[in-house]
């Protein structure tokens, strides 16, 4: 693990405030690449002067944005984290571990509230609702939508995701799952976020991302039900796919 290169995709949305302490805390030999949604705070220039890689997506949505991460990424390993300080950066190098010596094809990270209120009711509910749906289209042991994630970058670029709002967290998943892939999920630490919540902090929010991802739980239901997919590709240490594992 050594000498490791990761790009941390960070989508941003008016975070100025929170964006030196998350940059702050990445690993070394971890990039920054801070995706700027429409920040009128000046997060982009924030960015920069904390040494980030800075990409304007000005398609708005949390799918854009990352979909926008990926293409400027370059690095074997890509890193998912949301850039309002709630999740610890410091705690990526396990997740890394997990896809880089085989264990895994996307390490997610479930979480687990550090402070009170760091998860609004609301949109814990649905998550633990979204998350039963989840598991019975993939069969896969999930608990949580798990907003930092690791996996290769070749590999997700193959995937070719599509949506560009809410759902994307949860396409990925998805495709991963009919690409055979194995996905596990382990815990991370959960905090008050820094500022206001543009998706799951207001009822709003939380009900236009349910009904992004609903809509796309739908449409993987009507596809899939003539095939069976098993998760769980071997990969050897090395980490490449065995022979017929994703035919």
């Amino acid at each position: 693990m050594d000498h490791m290169t990761v790009d941390v995709i960070l989508p941003c949305l008016d975070e100025a405030d929170a964006l030196p302490r998350v940059i702050g805390r990445l690993p070394e030999g971890y990039r920054a690449i801070v995706v700027d949604n429409g920040s009128t705070d000046g997060s982009a220039d924030v960015a920069r002067a904390h040494g980030a890689t800075v990409v304007t997506e000005p398609v708005k949505g949390f799918g854009s944005a990352c979909a926008a991460g990926v293409a400027a990424a370059t690095a074997e390993y890509v890193a998912f984290c949301d850039a309002d300080a709630s999740m610890d950066p410091a705690e990526l190098p396990d997740l890394v571990a997990r896809v880089a010596d085989g264990r895994t094809d996307l390490a997610l990270g479930r979480r687990v509230p550090t402070t009170r209120g760091a998860w609004a009711p609301h949109a814990r509910f649905a998550n633990r609702v979204l998350a039963v749906l989840m598991r019975r289209a993939t069969g896969y042991r999930l608990r949580d939508l798990g907003p930092m994630r690791v996996m290769r970058r070749a590999d997700l670029v193959a995937l070719d995701l599509q949506d560009r709002r809410s759902g994307y967290p949860l396409e990925m998943v998805l495709a991963a799952h009919a690409a055979g892939w194995r996905v596990d999920e382990s815990d991370i630490g959960y905090a008050q976020r820094v500022g206001d919540s543009k998706v799951t902090g207001t009822l709003r929010g939380t009900v236009n991302a349910v009904r992004d991802m609903s809509r796309l739980l739908r449409e993987y239901g009507r596809e899939a039900r003539p095939r069976v997919v098993a998760p769980g590709p071997a990969r050897d240490v090395a980490g490449s796919t065995t022979e017929g594992a994703r035919s």
